[in-house]
């Protein structure tokens, strides 16, 4: 066998591999339509971690675990549970789609202010705020805390 052919087998073989990897990757549904169902599940942690009393905190350091769901807590160790999980998804994000989503959904800064207060464009932080609300929003999907009706 010459070398030539197993050079291409072995980068056939890579292409295939790093196919399926992104076809893998992608989201079962457009994730843009659920962006609104993930500012509400902002707003309610908001208001879960006040009710708890404690300040929502982008960097929670709970050391229990949890596993909540979208549905309503009535309880306290559910609204702690609650907390906690959407604490440990906020953590995937990195430090600006973390500032980006604690001022526009958690502290309700308009995308005016944020760009001001971050020293980015409007336009900027439209498009990052976006993309950080898709991302947590996969996130969410992906730990079964957003559920996407027919899929449940």
């Amino acid at each position: 066998m010459s070398a030539a052919l197993v050079v291409r087998c072995v980068q056939a073989k890579r292409a295939a591999e790093e196919q399926e990897l992104t076809s893998a990757t992608k989201p079962p549904v457009e994730v843009a339509f659920y962006r609104k169902y993930t500012e509400g599940m902002l707003r309610r942690y908001m208001y879960r971690s006040m009710e708890i009393g404690r300040v929502p905190s982008l960097l929670g350091d709970f050391s229990f675990r949890g596993k909540s769901s979208n549905r309503r807590g009535y309880t306290f160790e559910d609204a702690v549970i609650f907390v906690h999980d959407v604490e440990r998804c906020l953590t995937r994000l990195n430090a600006v789609e973390r500032e980006l989503v604690g001022r526009i959904a958690l502290q309700e800064y308009t995308l005016m202010e944020t760009a001001e207060l971050t020293g980015m464009s409007v336009r900027t932080v439209v498009r990052r705020y976006s993309d950080a609300l898709d991302r947590l929003t996969r996130v969410f999907l992906r730990l079964k805390l957003l559920q996407v009706p027919g899929n449940c």
